[in-house]
């Protein structure tokens, strides 16, 4: 087998494999999933914004330097 050959039923097999995904992604059994999943971003969100218990215990301060604490309190010592 050359390489001509082979080139040839690879390519064969990459347009029979480019022929089934259009197929399935088109077919009509498809459309109600591909509706819904379209329709996400306008879906309301039904939890809270925020469940890491973290966020809530205060660490955030109001001062303008609190970026530079908070990046020492994480252990950046390039400030």
């Amino acid at each position: 087998m050359d390489s001509g050959t082979f080139s040839g039923i690879i390519t064969g097999l990459l347009i029979i494999a480019f022929a089934g995904i259009t197929w399935w992604a088109y077919s009509r059994r498809r459309k109600p999933d591909f509706d819904e999943a379209a329709n996400l971003p306008f879906a309301e969100d039904d939890q809270p914004a925020n469940r890491d218990s973290s966020a809530s215990q205060g660490h955030a301060k109001s001062e303008p330097d609190s970026e530079a604490d908070s990046r020492n309190d994480r252990g950046d010592k390039n400030t």
